[in-house]
Protein backbone atom coordinates (compact mmCIF):
# COMPACT_ATOMS: atom_id res chain seq x y z
CA UNK A 1 0.00 0.00 0.00
CA UNK A 2 2.84 2.39 0.89
CA UNK A 3 4.45 1.95 -2.53
CA UNK A 4 1.15 2.68 -4.26
CA UNK A 5 0.51 5.81 -2.17
CA UNK A 6 3.94 7.13 -3.08
CA UNK A 7 3.49 6.18 -6.73
CA UNK A 8 0.32 8.27 -7.07
CA UNK A 9 1.99 11.69 -7.03
CA UNK A 10 5.61 10.57 -7.11
CA UNK A 11 6.11 11.83 -3.55
CA UNK A 12 7.73 10.44 -0.40
CA UNK A 13 4.56 10.26 1.69
CA UNK A 14 2.80 7.90 4.05
CA UNK A 15 -0.61 9.56 4.02
CA UNK A 16 -3.60 7.90 2.39
CA UNK A 17 -5.17 9.93 -0.42
CA UNK A 18 -8.58 11.48 0.17
CA UNK A 19 -9.92 11.40 -3.38
CA UNK A 20 -12.30 8.54 -4.05
CA UNK A 21 -10.75 7.71 -7.42
CA UNK A 22 -7.27 7.45 -5.88
CA UNK A 23 -8.57 5.15 -3.15
CA UNK A 24 -10.37 3.04 -5.73
CA UNK A 25 -7.18 2.72 -7.78
CA UNK A 26 -5.18 1.57 -4.75
CA UNK A 27 -7.91 -0.95 -3.86
CA UNK A 28 -8.11 -2.40 -7.37
CA UNK A 29 -4.34 -2.70 -7.80
CA UNK A 30 -4.18 -4.58 -4.51
CA UNK A 31 -6.88 -7.03 -5.58
CA UNK A 32 -9.94 -5.63 -3.78
CA UNK A 33 -13.32 -5.13 -5.42
CA UNK A 34 -13.76 -1.59 -4.08
CA UNK A 35 -12.38 0.97 -1.64
CA UNK A 36 -14.68 -0.11 1.21
CA UNK A 37 -13.46 -3.71 1.25
CA UNK A 38 -9.87 -2.49 1.05
CA UNK A 39 -10.38 -0.05 3.97
CA UNK A 40 -12.06 -2.75 6.07
CA UNK A 41 -9.00 -4.96 5.70
CA UNK A 42 -6.60 -2.07 6.28
CA UNK A 43 -8.40 -1.07 9.47
CA UNK A 44 -8.20 -4.64 10.72
CA UNK A 45 -4.43 -4.45 10.41
CA UNK A 46 -4.42 -1.04 12.07
CA UNK A 47 -6.46 -2.43 14.94
CA UNK A 48 -3.92 -5.21 15.37
CA UNK A 49 -1.12 -2.63 15.65
CA UNK A 50 -3.19 -0.45 17.99
CA UNK A 51 -3.87 -3.41 20.29
CA UNK A 52 -0.20 -4.28 20.49
CA UNK A 53 0.63 -0.64 21.15
CA UNK A 54 -1.93 -0.45 23.96
CA UNK A 55 -0.63 -3.67 25.46
CA UNK A 56 2.77 -2.03 25.77
CA UNK A 57 1.86 1.58 26.54
CA UNK A 58 -1.88 1.99 26.79
CA UNK A 59 -2.74 0.88 30.31
CA UNK A 60 -3.87 -2.28 32.07
CA UNK A 61 -7.40 -2.85 30.80
CA UNK A 62 -8.19 -6.34 29.60
CA UNK A 63 -10.19 -7.46 26.63
CA UNK A 64 -10.16 -8.91 23.15
CA UNK A 65 -10.76 -7.60 19.66
CA UNK A 66 -14.24 -8.48 18.53
CA UNK A 67 -12.83 -9.18 15.10
CA UNK A 68 -10.90 -12.08 16.60
CA UNK A 69 -7.75 -10.87 14.86
CA UNK A 70 -5.90 -10.04 18.05
CA UNK A 71 -5.84 -10.07 21.81
CA UNK A 72 -5.19 -6.93 23.82
CA UNK A 73 -6.19 -4.67 26.68
CA UNK A 74 -9.19 -2.98 25.13
CA UNK A 75 -12.74 -4.10 24.75
CA UNK A 76 -14.51 -2.13 22.09
CA UNK A 77 -17.87 -3.05 23.55
CA UNK A 78 -16.94 -1.80 27.01
CA UNK A 79 -15.59 1.50 25.69
CA UNK A 80 -18.51 2.12 23.34
CA UNK A 81 -21.63 0.98 25.19
CA UNK A 82 -25.01 1.40 23.56
CA UNK A 83 -23.65 3.05 20.42
CA UNK A 84 -26.68 3.87 18.22
CA UNK A 85 -27.00 3.39 14.49
CA UNK A 86 -26.67 6.48 12.30
CA UNK A 87 -30.39 7.24 11.91
CA UNK A 88 -31.03 6.91 15.63
CA UNK A 89 -28.04 9.13 16.33
CA UNK A 90 -29.32 11.85 13.97
CA UNK A 91 -32.70 11.83 15.73
CA UNK A 92 -31.00 12.34 19.11
CA UNK A 93 -29.04 15.43 18.05
CA UNK A 94 -29.94 19.14 18.00
CA UNK A 95 -31.12 20.30 14.55
CA UNK A 96 -27.92 21.91 13.23
CA UNK A 97 -25.68 19.15 14.51
CA UNK A 98 -28.12 16.49 13.27
CA UNK A 99 -28.14 18.03 9.79
CA UNK A 100 -24.34 17.96 9.77
CA UNK A 101 -24.20 14.29 10.82
CA UNK A 102 -26.89 13.41 8.24
CA UNK A 103 -24.25 14.15 5.59
CA UNK A 104 -22.53 10.94 6.73
CA UNK A 105 -25.26 8.76 5.21
CA UNK A 106 -23.33 8.58 1.94
CA UNK A 107 -19.87 9.48 3.22
CA UNK A 108 -17.31 6.98 1.94
CA UNK A 109 -15.05 7.36 4.98
CA UNK A 110 -17.89 6.63 7.40
CA UNK A 111 -19.14 3.73 5.31
CA UNK A 112 -15.61 2.37 5.12
CA UNK A 113 -15.19 2.15 8.89
CA UNK A 114 -15.31 -1.18 10.65
CA UNK A 115 -18.23 -1.69 13.01
CA UNK A 116 -16.04 -1.13 16.07
CA UNK A 117 -14.65 2.13 14.73
CA UNK A 118 -18.10 3.35 13.69
CA UNK A 119 -19.37 2.61 17.19
CA UNK A 120 -16.56 4.68 18.68
CA UNK A 121 -17.33 7.54 16.29
CA UNK A 122 -21.04 7.62 17.14
CA UNK A 123 -20.32 7.49 20.87
CA UNK A 124 -18.01 10.49 20.51
CA UNK A 125 -20.78 12.40 18.75
CA UNK A 126 -23.22 11.40 21.52
CA UNK A 127 -20.86 12.56 24.25
CA UNK A 128 -20.32 15.86 22.44
CA UNK A 129 -24.09 16.36 22.20
CA UNK A 130 -24.42 15.58 25.92
CA UNK A 131 -22.10 18.48 26.73
CA UNK A 132 -24.34 20.72 24.66
CA UNK A 133 -27.39 19.44 26.53
CA UNK A 134 -25.93 20.27 29.93
CA UNK A 135 -24.90 23.75 28.79
CA UNK A 136 -21.12 23.35 28.87
CA UNK A 137 -20.64 23.47 25.08
CA UNK A 138 -21.89 25.77 22.34
CA UNK A 139 -23.21 24.22 19.15
CA UNK A 140 -20.58 26.06 17.10
CA UNK A 141 -17.88 24.12 18.98
CA UNK A 142 -19.69 20.84 18.31
CA UNK A 143 -19.86 21.59 14.58
CA UNK A 144 -16.17 22.52 14.57
CA UNK A 145 -15.43 19.21 16.27
CA UNK A 146 -17.28 17.31 13.52
CA UNK A 147 -15.44 19.31 10.86
CA UNK A 148 -12.13 18.54 12.55
CA UNK A 149 -12.88 14.85 13.02
CA UNK A 150 -14.25 14.07 9.57
CA UNK A 151 -10.95 14.13 7.62
CA UNK A 152 -9.40 11.88 10.30
CA UNK A 153 -11.94 9.07 10.33
CA UNK A 154 -9.48 6.54 9.00
CA UNK A 155 -7.07 7.28 11.83
CA UNK A 156 -8.79 5.08 14.37
CA UNK A 157 -6.17 5.87 16.99
CA UNK A 158 -7.71 9.35 17.32
CA UNK A 159 -11.16 7.89 17.90
CA UNK A 160 -9.78 5.55 20.54
CA UNK A 161 -7.77 8.30 22.23
CA UNK A 162 -10.74 10.67 22.50
CA UNK A 163 -13.12 7.99 23.71
CA UNK A 164 -10.79 6.40 26.23
CA UNK A 165 -9.39 9.72 27.51
CA UNK A 166 -12.45 11.94 28.22
CA UNK A 167 -10.20 14.73 29.49
CA UNK A 168 -8.53 14.95 26.08
CA UNK A 169 -11.92 15.09 24.36
CA UNK A 170 -13.05 17.84 26.74
CA UNK A 171 -9.89 19.89 26.26
CA UNK A 172 -10.18 19.54 22.49
CA UNK A 173 -13.77 20.78 22.54
CA UNK A 174 -12.75 23.75 24.70
CA UNK A 175 -10.06 24.70 22.20
CA UNK A 176 -12.33 24.31 19.21
CA UNK A 177 -15.01 26.39 20.87
CA UNK A 178 -12.67 29.13 22.07
CA UNK A 179 -12.20 30.92 18.75
CA UNK A 180 -11.83 30.45 14.99
CA UNK A 181 -8.03 30.50 14.85
CA UNK A 182 -7.50 27.53 17.22
CA UNK A 183 -10.12 25.57 15.26
CA UNK A 184 -8.39 26.31 11.96
CA UNK A 185 -4.97 25.49 13.41
CA UNK A 186 -6.21 22.15 14.70
CA UNK A 187 -7.64 21.30 11.29
CA UNK A 188 -4.31 22.10 9.64
CA UNK A 189 -2.26 20.19 12.22
CA UNK A 190 -4.50 17.48 13.75
CA UNK A 191 -1.61 15.45 15.12
CA UNK A 192 -0.86 18.06 17.79
CA UNK A 193 -3.80 16.87 19.90
CA UNK A 194 -1.50 14.21 21.33
CA UNK A 195 -0.20 17.07 23.49
CA UNK A 196 -3.59 17.24 25.26
CA UNK A 197 -2.91 13.87 26.88
CA UNK A 198 -0.03 15.36 28.90
CA UNK A 199 -0.82 16.19 32.52
CA UNK A 200 2.05 18.70 32.52
CA UNK A 201 0.67 20.70 29.59
CA UNK A 202 -0.80 23.50 31.68
CA UNK A 203 1.91 23.67 34.34
CA UNK A 204 4.93 24.06 32.05
CA UNK A 205 6.21 26.85 29.79
CA UNK A 206 8.24 26.82 26.61
CA UNK A 207 11.92 26.07 27.22
CA UNK A 208 14.35 27.09 24.47
CA UNK A 209 17.07 24.87 25.95
CA UNK A 210 14.84 21.79 25.94
CA UNK A 211 13.53 22.51 22.45
CA UNK A 212 16.97 22.93 20.91
CA UNK A 213 18.33 19.88 22.74
CA UNK A 214 15.44 17.80 21.41
CA UNK A 215 16.09 19.06 17.87
CA UNK A 216 19.75 18.07 18.18
CA UNK A 217 18.79 14.57 19.33
CA UNK A 218 16.30 14.12 16.48
CA UNK A 219 18.86 15.33 13.94
CA UNK A 220 21.40 12.86 15.29
CA UNK A 221 18.85 10.04 15.05
CA UNK A 222 18.11 10.89 11.40
CA UNK A 223 21.82 11.10 10.61
CA UNK A 224 22.39 7.65 12.13
CA UNK A 225 19.94 6.11 9.67
CA UNK A 226 20.93 8.23 6.68
CA UNK A 227 17.51 9.94 6.61
CA UNK A 228 18.75 13.48 7.24
CA UNK A 229 17.72 14.81 3.82
CA UNK A 230 16.28 18.32 3.44
CA UNK A 231 12.67 17.14 3.24
CA UNK A 232 12.85 15.20 6.51
CA UNK A 233 14.54 18.06 8.30
CA UNK A 234 12.02 20.60 7.00
CA UNK A 235 9.16 18.45 8.24
CA UNK A 236 10.90 17.76 11.55
CA UNK A 237 11.20 21.49 12.21
CA UNK A 238 7.59 22.10 11.28
CA UNK A 239 6.16 19.33 13.45
CA UNK A 240 8.20 20.49 16.44
CA UNK A 241 7.23 24.15 15.98
CA UNK A 242 3.55 23.32 15.48
CA UNK A 243 3.54 21.23 18.67
CA UNK A 244 5.06 24.09 20.67
CA UNK A 245 2.63 26.64 19.25
CA UNK A 246 -0.21 24.31 20.15
CA UNK A 247 1.05 23.92 23.72
CA UNK A 248 1.15 27.70 24.09
CA UNK A 249 -2.29 27.99 22.49
CA UNK A 250 -3.78 25.44 24.90
CA UNK A 251 -2.31 27.29 27.91
CA UNK A 252 -3.57 30.56 26.47
CA UNK A 253 -7.14 29.33 25.96
CA UNK A 254 -7.18 27.81 29.46
CA UNK A 255 -5.80 31.14 30.80
CA UNK A 256 -2.89 29.36 32.40
CA UNK A 257 -0.63 32.14 31.04
CA UNK A 258 -1.13 35.85 30.38
CA UNK A 259 -1.11 37.64 27.02
CA UNK A 260 2.40 38.91 27.78
CA UNK A 261 3.57 35.37 28.57
CA UNK A 262 2.04 34.11 25.31
CA UNK A 263 4.08 36.73 23.43
CA UNK A 264 7.23 35.86 25.40
CA UNK A 265 6.90 32.15 24.64
CA UNK A 266 6.06 32.62 20.95
CA UNK A 267 9.02 35.01 20.59
CA UNK A 268 11.37 32.60 22.37
CA UNK A 269 10.15 29.80 20.09
CA UNK A 270 10.87 31.93 17.00
CA UNK A 271 14.37 32.64 18.33
CA UNK A 272 14.98 28.91 18.80
CA UNK A 273 13.64 27.98 15.37
CA UNK A 274 15.89 30.65 13.82
CA UNK A 275 18.93 29.34 15.71
CA UNK A 276 18.32 25.70 14.78
CA UNK A 277 17.47 26.47 11.15
CA UNK A 278 20.49 28.77 10.76
CA UNK A 279 22.81 26.07 12.10
CA UNK A 280 21.36 23.35 9.90
CA UNK A 281 21.40 25.51 6.77
CA UNK A 282 24.99 26.58 7.35
CA UNK A 283 26.10 22.97 7.85
CA UNK A 284 24.48 22.02 4.53
CA UNK A 285 25.65 25.07 2.55
CA UNK A 286 27.90 24.06 -0.36
CA UNK A 287 29.77 27.40 -0.31
CA UNK A 288 30.52 27.15 3.43
CA UNK A 289 34.08 28.40 4.01
CA UNK A 290 34.35 28.18 7.82
CA UNK A 291 32.85 26.13 10.64
CA UNK A 292 31.46 29.09 12.56
CA UNK A 293 29.80 31.73 10.37
CA UNK A 294 30.42 35.35 11.31
CA UNK A 295 26.88 36.59 10.96
CA UNK A 296 24.03 38.06 12.96
CA UNK A 297 20.26 38.19 12.76
CA UNK A 298 18.58 41.34 14.08
CA UNK A 299 14.90 41.21 14.96
CA UNK A 300 12.65 44.24 14.56
CA UNK A 301 8.99 44.93 15.26
CA UNK A 302 7.16 42.28 17.22
CA UNK A 303 10.08 39.86 17.09
CA UNK A 304 12.44 42.55 18.33
CA UNK A 305 10.04 43.62 21.08
CA UNK A 306 9.21 40.02 22.06
CA UNK A 307 5.56 40.64 21.26
CA UNK A 308 4.90 37.95 18.64
CA UNK A 309 1.37 36.65 18.20
CA UNK A 310 0.05 33.57 16.45
CA UNK A 311 0.92 33.76 12.77
CA UNK A 312 3.08 36.89 13.10
CA UNK A 313 5.66 37.63 10.42
CA UNK A 314 9.31 37.92 11.41
CA UNK A 315 10.88 41.34 10.65
CA UNK A 316 14.57 40.51 10.20
CA UNK A 317 17.82 42.12 9.08
CA UNK A 318 20.82 39.91 8.24
CA UNK A 319 24.38 41.15 8.81
CA UNK A 320 27.86 39.60 8.55
CA UNK A 321 31.39 40.52 9.63
CA UNK A 322 33.74 38.38 7.60
CA UNK A 323 36.87 39.52 5.73
CA UNK A 324 36.76 36.69 3.20
CA UNK A 325 36.68 38.01 -0.37
CA UNK A 326 33.66 35.85 -1.18
CA UNK A 327 31.80 36.62 2.06
CA UNK A 328 28.96 38.68 0.48
CA UNK A 329 28.11 35.90 -2.01
CA UNK A 330 28.45 33.14 0.61
CA UNK A 331 26.21 34.81 3.19
CA UNK A 332 23.68 35.80 0.55
CA UNK A 333 23.41 32.15 -0.49
CA UNK A 334 23.05 31.15 3.16
CA UNK A 335 20.32 33.74 3.80
CA UNK A 336 18.38 32.64 0.71
CA UNK A 337 18.58 29.04 1.88
CA UNK A 338 17.51 30.02 5.39
CA UNK A 339 14.52 32.04 4.17
CA UNK A 340 13.48 29.16 1.92
CA UNK A 341 13.64 26.68 4.81
CA UNK A 342 11.49 28.96 6.95
CA UNK A 343 8.85 29.85 4.36
CA UNK A 344 8.49 26.92 1.96
CA UNK A 345 5.26 24.97 2.39
CA UNK A 346 5.66 21.21 2.76
CA UNK A 347 3.11 18.56 3.66
CA UNK A 348 3.56 19.73 7.27
CA UNK A 349 2.90 23.40 6.43
CA UNK A 350 5.40 26.24 6.87
CA UNK A 351 7.19 27.97 9.75
CA UNK A 352 7.16 31.76 9.34
CA UNK A 353 6.74 34.50 6.77
CA UNK A 354 9.87 36.66 6.62
CA UNK A 355 9.88 40.44 6.08
CA UNK A 356 13.28 41.99 5.28
CA UNK A 357 12.00 45.46 4.33
CA UNK A 358 13.80 47.11 7.28
CA UNK A 359 17.26 46.30 5.92
CA UNK A 360 19.34 49.30 4.80
CA UNK A 361 17.70 50.89 1.73
CA UNK A 362 14.63 48.69 2.15
CA UNK A 363 13.60 46.31 -0.59
CA UNK A 364 16.10 47.87 -2.97
CA UNK A 365 19.01 47.09 -0.64
CA UNK A 366 21.17 44.00 -0.32
CA UNK A 367 19.59 40.95 1.34
CA UNK A 368 22.53 40.66 3.73
CA UNK A 369 24.73 43.60 4.76
CA UNK A 370 28.23 43.87 6.21
CA UNK A 371 28.15 45.06 9.79
CA UNK A 372 30.21 48.15 8.90
CA UNK A 373 27.72 49.20 6.22
CA UNK A 374 24.83 48.59 8.59
CA UNK A 375 26.48 50.63 11.36
CA UNK A 376 27.36 53.50 9.01
CA UNK A 377 23.81 53.57 7.69
CA UNK A 378 22.26 53.70 11.16
CA UNK A 379 24.77 56.19 12.61
CA UNK A 380 24.33 58.77 9.85
CA UNK A 381 27.81 58.33 8.34
CA UNK A 382 28.12 58.93 4.61
CA UNK A 383 25.50 59.98 2.09
CA UNK A 384 23.46 56.82 2.58
CA UNK A 385 21.75 57.22 5.97
CA UNK A 386 18.69 56.00 7.84
CA UNK A 387 15.49 58.02 8.23
CA UNK A 388 13.80 58.93 11.48
CA UNK A 389 11.25 56.15 11.06
CA UNK A 390 14.10 53.65 10.86
CA UNK A 391 15.46 55.02 14.12
CA UNK A 392 11.99 54.59 15.59
CA UNK A 393 12.20 50.96 14.52
CA UNK A 394 15.66 50.71 16.13
CA UNK A 395 14.09 51.36 19.55
CA UNK A 396 12.55 47.86 19.30
CA UNK A 397 15.50 46.16 17.56
CA UNK A 398 17.11 43.14 19.21
CA UNK A 399 20.10 40.96 18.38
CA UNK A 400 18.50 37.53 17.99
CA UNK A 401 21.48 35.32 17.18
CA UNK A 402 25.12 35.41 16.15
CA UNK A 403 28.52 35.66 17.80
CA UNK A 404 28.81 37.33 21.19
CA UNK A 405 31.30 39.90 19.89
CA UNK A 406 28.90 40.91 17.12
CA UNK A 407 26.08 41.14 19.67
CA UNK A 408 28.09 43.58 21.76
CA UNK A 409 28.93 45.70 18.72
CA UNK A 410 25.28 45.77 17.66
CA UNK A 411 24.21 46.85 21.15
CA UNK A 412 26.76 49.67 20.97
CA UNK A 413 25.36 50.82 17.62
CA UNK A 414 21.77 50.62 18.88
CA UNK A 415 22.64 52.65 21.98
CA UNK A 416 24.54 55.17 19.87
CA UNK A 417 21.56 55.63 17.54
CA UNK A 418 19.01 55.94 20.33
CA UNK A 419 21.06 58.38 22.41
CA UNK A 420 22.29 60.53 19.49
CA UNK A 421 21.71 64.32 19.91
CA UNK A 422 18.47 65.41 18.26
CA UNK A 423 16.46 68.58 17.82
CA UNK A 424 13.47 67.70 20.01
CA UNK A 425 11.07 70.02 18.16
CA UNK A 426 12.09 68.69 14.74
CA UNK A 427 11.89 65.10 15.97
CA UNK A 428 8.43 65.75 17.41
CA UNK A 429 7.24 67.17 14.09
CA UNK A 430 8.63 64.19 12.14
CA UNK A 431 7.03 61.59 14.40
CA UNK A 432 3.66 63.35 14.42
CA UNK A 433 3.83 63.55 10.62
CA UNK A 434 4.66 59.85 10.42
CA UNK A 435 1.71 59.09 12.72
CA UNK A 436 -0.60 60.97 10.35
CA UNK A 437 0.70 58.99 7.39
CA UNK A 438 0.07 55.73 9.23
CA UNK A 439 -3.42 56.92 10.16
CA UNK A 440 -4.19 57.83 6.52
CA UNK A 441 -3.03 54.39 5.40
CA UNK A 442 -5.38 52.67 7.90
CA UNK A 443 -8.62 54.66 7.91
CA UNK A 444 -11.39 53.49 10.23
CA UNK A 445 -14.63 53.75 8.26
CA UNK A 446 -17.10 52.47 10.81
CA UNK A 447 -18.41 53.14 14.27
CA UNK A 448 -16.18 50.35 15.58
CA UNK A 449 -12.91 51.06 17.38
CA UNK A 450 -9.67 49.90 15.74
CA UNK A 451 -7.59 48.76 18.70
CA UNK A 452 -4.38 49.53 16.83
CA UNK A 453 -5.07 52.53 14.59
CA UNK A 454 -8.01 54.54 15.98
CA UNK A 455 -7.19 57.74 17.93
CA UNK A 456 -6.27 56.55 21.40
CA UNK A 457 -5.19 53.15 20.06
CA UNK A 458 -1.96 51.19 20.45
CA UNK A 459 -0.05 53.05 17.71
CA UNK A 460 -0.49 56.37 19.53
CA UNK A 461 1.08 54.87 22.66
CA UNK A 462 3.91 53.29 20.66
CA UNK A 463 4.78 56.52 18.84
CA UNK A 464 4.75 58.43 22.14
CA UNK A 465 7.16 55.92 23.65
CA UNK A 466 9.44 56.06 20.60
CA UNK A 467 9.61 59.88 20.83
CA UNK A 468 10.48 59.71 24.54
CA UNK A 469 13.20 57.13 23.89
CA UNK A 470 14.80 59.00 20.98
CA UNK A 471 14.61 62.44 22.58
CA UNK A 472 15.42 61.60 26.21
CA UNK A 473 17.67 58.52 26.30
CA UNK A 474 20.87 60.58 26.27
CA UNK A 475 19.88 62.08 29.63
CA UNK A 476 17.90 59.08 30.94
CA UNK A 477 19.80 55.89 30.11
CA UNK A 478 17.09 53.77 31.72
CA UNK A 479 15.08 54.33 28.53
CA UNK A 480 17.65 52.65 26.26
CA UNK A 481 16.67 49.10 27.24
CA UNK A 482 14.44 47.12 24.87
CA UNK A 483 12.02 46.23 27.67
CA UNK A 484 8.66 46.86 25.98
CA UNK A 485 6.23 49.75 25.88
CA UNK A 486 4.61 49.04 29.25
CA UNK A 487 7.89 49.11 31.19
CA UNK A 488 9.17 52.14 29.24
CA UNK A 489 6.03 54.13 30.05
CA UNK A 490 6.52 53.33 33.72
CA UNK A 491 10.20 54.32 33.55
CA UNK A 492 9.39 57.58 31.76
CA UNK A 493 6.97 58.58 34.51
CA UNK A 494 9.48 57.60 37.22
CA UNK A 495 12.06 59.82 35.47
CA UNK A 496 9.68 62.80 35.58
CA UNK A 497 9.17 62.88 31.81
CA UNK A 498 5.40 62.39 32.18
CA UNK A 499 2.90 63.94 34.63
CA UNK A 500 2.22 61.83 37.73
CA UNK A 501 -0.08 58.92 36.92
CA UNK A 502 -0.05 59.38 33.14
CA UNK A 503 2.64 56.79 32.43
CA UNK A 504 1.21 54.17 34.75
CA UNK A 505 -2.39 54.55 33.59
CA UNK A 506 -1.26 54.55 29.94
CA UNK A 507 0.75 51.37 30.59
CA UNK A 508 -2.34 49.71 32.07
CA UNK A 509 -4.51 50.85 29.15
CA UNK A 510 -1.92 49.64 26.62
CA UNK A 511 -1.82 46.22 28.30
CA UNK A 512 -5.61 45.98 28.13
CA UNK A 513 -5.66 47.03 24.46
CA UNK A 514 -3.12 44.30 23.72
CA UNK A 515 -5.37 41.78 25.44
CA UNK A 516 -8.40 42.93 23.41
CA UNK A 517 -6.38 42.78 20.17
CA UNK A 518 -5.13 39.29 21.08
CA UNK A 519 -8.67 38.08 21.72
CA UNK A 520 -9.87 39.55 18.42
CA UNK A 521 -7.09 37.89 16.44
CA UNK A 522 -7.74 34.53 18.09
CA UNK A 523 -11.20 34.73 16.57
CA UNK A 524 -9.65 35.80 13.23
CA UNK A 525 -10.91 39.34 13.73
CA UNK A 526 -9.24 42.48 12.37
CA UNK A 527 -8.96 44.35 15.66
CA UNK A 528 -12.22 46.28 15.13
CA UNK A 529 -14.29 46.06 18.32
CA UNK A 530 -17.32 47.70 19.83
CA UNK A 531 -16.48 50.95 21.68
CA UNK A 532 -18.22 49.42 24.70
CA UNK A 533 -15.35 46.96 25.10
CA UNK A 534 -12.64 49.57 25.44
CA UNK A 535 -14.23 51.83 28.11
CA UNK A 536 -11.81 54.64 29.05
CA UNK A 537 -8.63 53.21 27.51
CA UNK A 538 -8.52 55.52 24.43
CA UNK A 539 -8.95 58.60 26.65
CA UNK A 540 -5.97 57.48 28.74
CA UNK A 541 -3.79 56.96 25.64
CA UNK A 542 -4.87 60.33 24.22
CA UNK A 543 -3.89 61.96 27.54
CA UNK A 544 -0.44 60.39 27.10
CA UNK A 545 -0.25 61.75 23.54
CA UNK A 546 -1.20 65.23 24.75
CA UNK A 547 1.40 65.10 27.52
CA UNK A 548 4.15 64.09 25.06
CA UNK A 549 3.28 66.08 21.91
CA UNK A 550 1.18 68.92 23.32
CA UNK A 551 -1.68 68.61 20.81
Amino acid sequence: MEHRVQYLDDQQTHVLPTRDDDLAWIAHTMGYADACSFLHQLDAHRELVAQEFDTLLGGNQAGQCQSGLCNGPRSVQSSTPNAPDLETLIEQLPPQMGARIAEWRDHIKVRGLRDEARARLFRLVQQTAQRMANGTLEEVAAIRFINWLEPLLRRESYLALLLERPAVHERLLDLLGAAKWPARYLQQHPGVIDELASDQLFTERFSATDFEHEMALRLKALESTGEDDDENLLNLLRRAQHAEIFRTLARDVERAITVEQVADDLSALADSVLRVTAQWCWARLKQRHREDPQFGIIGYGKLGGKELGYGSDLDIVFIFDDADDNAPEIYTAWVRKLINWLTVKTGEGDLYEIDTALRPNGNSGLLVTSFKSYADYQQQRGSNTAWTWEHQAMTRARFVLGSESLRQRFDEVRTSVITAPRDAAALKEEIVSMRERVRSAHPVRSALFDVKHSPGGMVDAEFAVQYLVLSQSAQHTELTGNVGNIALLQRAEAAGLLPPGVGQTAATAYRELRRIQHTSRLDEGNGLVSPDLITAHPDVILALWLAVFGH
